[in-house]
């Protein structure tokens, strides 16, 4: 490997485990997974330090469809205790895949994943207003006769068709900082504040779950200022920020400065179920004095990380 290049905070969209269209099974997972981590392996083989975080959307809404179906049988469990299997999910396939990955390469690293709390404010107004995606997508008929027999509450994606929303509340720290901050001291790959973290409050000097789910892009953010990673890198399912997106007129966004990202994000141009809170969350990067963020697609991180792809946000 070269050189340390420096720290980098890599969040992984929902395309490095389920494919749109794809039904999820294991193997299709573990396919997705292994191609994502070869990914993660080329910016580790350049020399660059790696913390991991992840979404969860598609994972914890079928764990919340699997009580649901079950409820007559097994008592429910509340939305926290989601967020944490999935961290479990998820970061084992993580782990494993890029171990594996890396012993291809001879490179010997140990990948660890932290079942990681993160902070939210209990007047966070997401509480009565959700937004966050989660589960499967239907068609609007479907979508609304669920909304009326299970009580949900059901949206248009942006991306297409219907899903589940619930609350998401911004995040305002990590518990297990301190934790994970050792941890990268001692040389170890992490994942952390997986799904956006599990979702808890502090109240009376106790820390409580609530039922929530943090986006993981504005989670990440928190991660990776908190760490103080040099660079955050949010790979996704498209080429990068685009204005007019899905029109005629849209147009790739190869650089901003952080004056010129406000301003477009301002104007109301990224959605906030999709593009919206990924360009947010480099935005707080860069105010909190990260070096860069950049967006983009999965298949293309390391040419995203070092500006040869996507879309990178940049200090004025």
């Amino acid at each position: 490997m070269s050189e340390n290049k420096g720290l980098v905070t890599i969040a992984l969209g929902g395309n490095a485990f389920l494919q749109k269209g794809q039904k999820g099974t294991v193997e299709e997972q573990w396919d997705n997974v292994v191609k994502a981590m070869k990914q993660v392996a080329d910016i580790i083989e350049r020399g660059y330090r790696v913390i991991l975080t992840h979404g969860n959307g598609p994972q914890v809404g079928n764990i919340l469809e699997w009580m649901d179906a079950l409820r007559e049988k097994i008592p429910p469990l509340t939305m926290d205790f989601a967020n944490a299997m999935t961290q479990g999910w998820i970061g084992y396939m993580i782990q494993q895949a890029l171990t594996n990955e890396l012993r291809r390469r001879g490179i010997n690293r140990h990948v660890v994943t932290v079942v990681n709390r993160v902070l939210v404010r209990k007047d966070d107004p997401a509480f009565q207003n959700p937004t966050k995606y989660v589960g499967p997508y239907y068609d609007e008929e479907t979508a609304k006769r669920i909304a009326r027999e299970k009580g949900w509450a059901m949206k248009p994606d942006p991306r297409g068709g219907w899903r589940r929303v619930v609350p998401s509340p911004d995040p305002v720290g990590n518990v297990e900082i301190e934790a994970i901050r050792t941890l990268l001291i001692n040389g170890f790959i992490v994942v952390a504040s997986g799904g956006g973290g599990i979702p808890v409050i502090e109240e009376n000097r106790e820390i409580k779950g609530v039922e929530a789910v943090i986006d993981k892009d504005l989670a990440g953010e928190r991660l990776a200022s908190l760490v103080r990673a040099d660079y955050f890198v949010i790979v996704t399912d498209v080429e990068g920020v685009y204005l007019h997106f899905r029109t005629p007129q849209q147009k790739l966004l190869r650089k901003l400065t952080i004056s010129e990202a406000e301003k477009l994000y301002r104007e109301g141009h990224f959605p906030p179920g999709s593009m919206g809170p990924k360009v947010l969350a480099a935005i707080r990067f860069i105010k909190n004095g990260g070096e860069k963020a950049a967006i983009g697609h999965l298949y293309k991180a390391l040419d995203i990380l070092e500006g040869r792809a996507g879309t990178t946000i940049v200090p004025d």
